[in-house]
C-alpha cells in the first residue's frame, strides 16, 4: 500500500485542503499528515470524515501520494491538477500567486 493524505475541499472558497497532523486544514499538500498502512489510513479518512467537519469542508477523501524531492506529490494526475488550480487560466488558482 501507497502513503496516503486525506483531502477535500474548504467550504467558504472552494479550495483544495489537506489534513494537518494537528487535524487542521492546508492548502499545501506538504503540510499533509500521512498514512502509511491500512490501518493508518482507515484513522486518518476516519477523523477527516468528522461529523462537526460538516460546517468546514466537503467530500474527504483519501489520496495516493509519494515522497519527491523532499516534499510530496499526488501519483494520480487529477490530484496534482487539484493542487495546482484550474488547468485552462493560468492566472487563476494556485499557479497565479
Amino acid at each position: 500500500m501507497s502513503l496516503q493524505v486525506a483531502t477535500a475541499n474548504r467550504l467558504d472558497d472552494g479550495l483544495v485542503v489537506f489534513l494537518t497532523a494537528n487535524g487542521g486544514w492546508s492548502e499545501n499538500i506538504n503540510d499533509s499528515r500521512v498514512a502509511d498502512g491500512k490501518e493508518a489510513a482507515a484513522v486518518l479518512l476516519q477523523e477527516a470524515s468528522a461529523p462537526e467537519l460538516d460546517v468546514v469542508i466537503v467530500g474527504p477523501y483519501l489520496i495516493d501520494v509519494e515522497q519527491q524531492d523532499g516534499g510530496l506529490v499526488p501519483t494520480k494526475y487529477r490530484e496534482v491538477l487539484r493542487t495546482k488550480g484550474p488547468s485552462v487560466r493560468q492566472d487563476l488558482g494556485y499557479q497565479a500567486v
